[in-house]
This record gives C-alpha cells, sequence and structure tokens, in this order.
C-alpha cells in the first residue's frame, strides 16, 4: 500500500536538499532583513516565539541572548544593534535544510565588526528554527566561532 501524502508534504519532502538565500522561508527573510537592519523582521516573527542564541566554548555571559515574546525580542534585537552589531552584519553565506513539518536548520555566515572586540571578525553559526503560517515561533542559534580578521581587507 502506498502512503497518500498532501501537496505540503511532497513540497517539504522535496525541499530537503539545501535551500539558497532567496528561498522565501521564514528564517532567511528574517536573516536577509537582519542584514538590512530593517525592523519588518518582527513582523514575521510568532508573538509567543522562543528565541536564543548560544555560543559554544565562550566565556560571554549571554543570558540576555533569549526572548520568550515579541517585546522581549525587541529588547534582544536593540541590545544587539548596541552592543554586538554597531557597524551592522553582512552575510557572506545562508542556506538552510528543510527537515519537516515546518523545522530548519540552517548554516549562517557573517562578516561584522564585533563591538566586542573592536574589529572586525566573521562568523558560522547554526541555527534550528520553526515556522508556522509563515511566521518564526522557534529559534536556537549556536554561535560555533567568532574569528578575528585582523589586518584582512573584508569584502564589502
Amino acid at each position: 500500500m502506498t502512503a497518500v501524502t498532501t501537496p505540503d508534504q511532497r513540497l517539504e519532502q522535496d525541499r530537503t536538499f539545501p535551500l539558497p538565500r532567496t528561498e522565501p522561508i521564514a528564517i532567511h527573510q528574517i536573516l536577509n532583513l537582519f542584514e538590512k537592519g530593517s525592523p519588518e523582521l518582527l513582523a514575521l516573527m510568532a508573538e509567543d516565539l522562543d528565541f536564543r542564541i548560544d555560543h559554544y566554548r565562550d566565556e560571554l555571559d549571554v543570558s540576555w541572548q533569549s526572548a520568550r515574546n515579541l517585546a522581549e525580542m525587541t529588547s534582544v534585537l536593540q541590545r544587539l544593534a548596541q552592543g554586538v552589531f554597531t557597524k551592522g552584519t553582512r552575510i557572506a553565506g545562508l542556506s538552510s535544510v528543510a527537515l519537516g513539518e515546518g523545522w530548519f536548520l540552517t548554516r549562517f555566515h557573517q562578516v561584522f565588526f564585533y563591538e566586542v572586540r573592536q574589529c572586525d571578525c566573521e562568523s558560522v553559526t547554526l541555527i534550528l528554527s520553526h515556522e508556522k503560517d509563515g511566521r518564526l515561533d522557534y529559534f536556537r542559534e549556536t554561535v560555533t566561532n567568532v574569528v578575528d580578521l585582523g589586518e584582512r581587507e573584508v569584502e564589502a
């Protein structure tokens, strides 16, 4: 007997390959707006968003990098803008894999002036996210590294 799938299930199964930055899933739209410094990204987040950023083997206090709703998320974004990404960020790479049922695993590579270190840096992070009805309702980012670029020239 062959299992019956809905068109949405077939689409998700077909989207398990790496999805490019231009794929209109919520996580990509939000990160693209984050790069632009646009507050419009909040419109793509659910009111009951569950958000957290973790850092692999880093001693920084990142307890403030979490939110349980849009009001808290606004505060996190303001603090990131004022204390981490004071000169914004540039996406060097962004791709996701659809895991099914609204779940995505994203590899996010960015280049930015890191206020904490007072130098240009690059970072690769992994993000597990979930979206429902086009809005992000779960976000767990693991910052795997932050590398000082030193005297290397950063592409614009």
